[in-house]
């Protein structure tokens, strides 16, 4: 290959285009390397002097050279190496994989995964991931949910949900929970902190020091919580918290309780502290129906109400399952 070059012939017009391109700091630098080229071609310079700026070879020369000469400007800019066809996802592949993602598969496994579902289907992990997400499936997650068997469910829930969100006037409302057999543990081994190269360990074994029973009960208007612990979760036990939300309260005012189903919360010494506290009620609650998760023991207030001692409204023991 010669080092030096026959001078091309151009137009001002095409100088002016390709100076355009050679300043240019948008397009990309591959175009701006071939207007350079087919400048300095157009100067005069030599193959050496182009490779030697240009930092390229003389066979790269020639090709843009002789490309030029047939297509002019048009031939340094097309797009001589389209890449793949993008791959189209039609609204009947996104039915087929949907299709596909709701039933289990068939080798036993508890859901698909994105490459065993393309596998199957004969397409790109991709493709299964995009159709996923526009539908928004997420199958490896796994939501719970219960249903009430109560015929009147919907109007008890309507109940407890108007005591969070409008409560009586100058009323208390406490939602109480029990977190039962906690245990005490302690590690046998002592804690080793961390150093460079190395996260903090902590033993393997470890030694047990009994359970204890947590009460809590969230005053819904403050956010305040009581809380109280025991060793046993007993209906004794409860009625010593019940005291203990009750003297928190206002003396004479109107307390709402929204709580679990629980054995212990209908015991006879429940009972009995709600006759001897015409503050909280006289309630006997009956049984709860299973499946039902919060409701509200309407009618026993009519009944306390009607009580000669009780001269403000009494709680509303809420149970739940």
């Amino acid at each position: 290959m010669p080092f030096t070059s026959e001078t091309i012939a151009i137009t001002a017009e095409e100088r002016d285009e390709l100076e355009q391109m050679r300043r240019s700091r948008t397009l990309p630098a591959a175009d701006i390397f071939r207007a350079r080229l087919i400048l300095m071609l157009a100067d005069g310079e030599a193959y050496r002097t182009i490779q030697a700026r240009l930092e390229t070879t003389a066979a790269t020369i020639s090709r843009w050279k002789d490309r030029f000469l047939k297509e002019r400007i048009a031939g340094l800019t097309e797009i001589r190496h389209p890449g793949k066809r993008a791959f189209v996802i039609t609204p009947a592949l996104t039915a087929k994989v949907i299709d596909a993602t709701r039933r289990q598969p068939k080798d036993g496994s508890t859901h698909w995964s994105c490459r065993k579902l393309a596998q199957s289907l004969g397409i790109s992990k991709d493709s299964v991931q995009r159709i996923w997400q526009r539908a928004e499936l997420k199958p490896h997650r796994l939501e719970r949910y219960m249903t009430s068997d109560d015929p009147d469910f919907e109007r008890k829930a309507a109940d407890i949900i108007g005591l969070y969100l409008d409560p009586p006037q100058h009323a208390a409302v406490f939602c109480v929970d029990e977190k039962t057999a906690i245990q005490a543990l302690d590690r046998l081994d002592p804690i080793l902190p961390m150093s460079p190269g190395r996260a903090e360990r902590h033993g393997f074994e470890y030694c047990r020091h009994g359970t204890l029973s947590l009460y809590a009960a969230l005053d819904v208007q403050t956010g305040k919580v009581l809380g109280k612990t025991a060793p046993r979760h007993t209906s004794d036990e409860f009625v010593l918290f019940l005291e203990q939300v009750m003297l928190s309260c206002k003396p004479r005012q109107e307390i709402h309780i929204i709580l679990d189903n629980l054995t212990a919360h209908k015991t006879k010494k429940v009972a009995a502290f709600l006759d001897q506290h015409p503050r909280v009620g006289s309630i006997s609650p009956p049984p709860t129906p299973l499946g039902l998760t919060r409701w509200r023991y309407g009618s026993h207030a009519s009944n306390a109400m009607s009580s000669p001692a009780a001269s403000f409204s009494p709680c509303a023991i809420c149970l739940a399952n």
